[in-house]
C-alpha cells in the first residue's frame, strides 16, 4: 500500500547557527498546536555559515573572539551579543553555555546529519548535535563525540565512519548548499513551506503556525481528486446494463 502523500517543511540549516537551534523550537511549537500535524514532513537541509572555519581550532575556538574577529567588534560587544542570544534561547526553553562552546568545522557533523536522514533520524540528528554543540560544549567535528552522537540517536559507531568515508555523504551536502543557492537563501535558519513559502530566521511561534496553515491549506486542495471531463463511449454500467 503506498504511503498518504505529505507536505514538505525543507529547513536549510547550520548546527553551529544558533538561530537555527531557537528557530527548530518555534517551529516544534507551532507544529505542536497545529491540527494536521500528521500531514507534514520535515526534511533537514545541510548549510555551512563558514565553510572556512579549521577543525581543530585551539585557542581560535573561542566563539566570542571568532565573531568579534569576523564582525569588527571588541570582545566586550562580542560578549554582549552572544549574552541577548542566550537570553533568547532561554525564552524557547534553550540552555546556551558560549563559555564553553567549541568553534569548528560543521562539514562532518553535515554528513552524519546526511546518513541519519537515510534512516529517518535526521530530526534526532540534528537535535543531538544542537545539543552538544551549544549546551554540552562538544567538539562536533571530533571522531569520537561524533560516535557519541550518533549511538545517543540509535545509529553505531560504523555509521559514523561510514558517513565520513563514503563521498555519497559529502556530496549530499554539497548539493544542498547548492540548492541554497539557487533559491535564494541568504541565511539561516531558512524554512521552505510546500515549496511556495518561506521563513527566514527564528521568527516568532506566530509566524510558524499562520504559514502552516497557509501552505497546508493549499496543499490540501490539491490533493482531492480531480474532476474529469469525461468522453462516453460503449460500456457496462454498475447494475450490468451495457450499451
Amino acid at each position: 500500500m503506498q504511503a498518504p502523500q505529505k507536505m514538505k517543511v525543507e529547513v536549510w540549516s547550520d548546527i553551529m547557527c544558533p538561530f537555527c537551534y531557537i528557530g527548530k523550537r518555534h517551529y516544534e511549537a507551532a507544529l505542536e498546536q497545529f491540527a494536521h500535524k500528521d500531514d507534514i514532513e520535515l526534511v533537514w537541509k545541510s548549510f555551512q555559515l563558514d565553510p572556512s572555519t579549521e577543525e581543530d581550532a585551539g585557542d581560535k575556538a573561542n566563539v566570542y573572539a571568532y565573531l568579534a574577529k569576523r564582525k569588527g567588534l571588541s570582545l566586550a560587544e562580542s560578549e554582549k551579543m552572544h549574552a541577548q542570544v542566550a537570553q533568547m534561547a532561554e525564552q524557547a526553553g534553550l540552555d546556551y553555555d558560549f563559555d564553553h562552546t567549541y568553534m569548528t568545522n560543521s562539514f562532518k557533523a553535515h554528513r552524519l546529519i546526511q546518513l541519519a536522514k537515510t534512516k529517518g533520524l535526521g530530526d534526532a540528528a540534528e537535535e543531538a548535535l544542537f545539543k552538544a554543540y551549544f549546551t554540552e560544549g562538544e567538539n562536533v567535528s571530533d571522531m569520537e563525540a561524533l560516535k557519541t552522537i550518533a549511538l545517543s540517536i540509535g545509529l553505531d559507531a560504523g555509521d559514523v565512519a561510514l558517513a565520513l568515508s563514503e563521498e555519497q555523504y559529502a556530496a549530499a551536502v554539497e548539493q544542498d548548499v547548492l540548492e541554497a543557492q539557487q533559491i535564494g537563501v541568504q541565511g539561516v535558519p531558512f524554512f521552505v513551506f510546500d515549496r511556495k513559502y518561506a521563513i527566514s530566521g527564528a521568527q516568532p511561534v506566530p509566524a510558524f503556525t499562520q504559514t502552516l496553515e497557509q501552505a497546508h491549506q493549499e496543499w490540501s486542495s490539491k490533493q482531492q481528486s480531480p474532476s474529469l471531463q469525461v468522453q462516453q463511449g460503449p460500456s457496462c454500467d454498475i447494475d450490468g446494463n451495457c450499451d
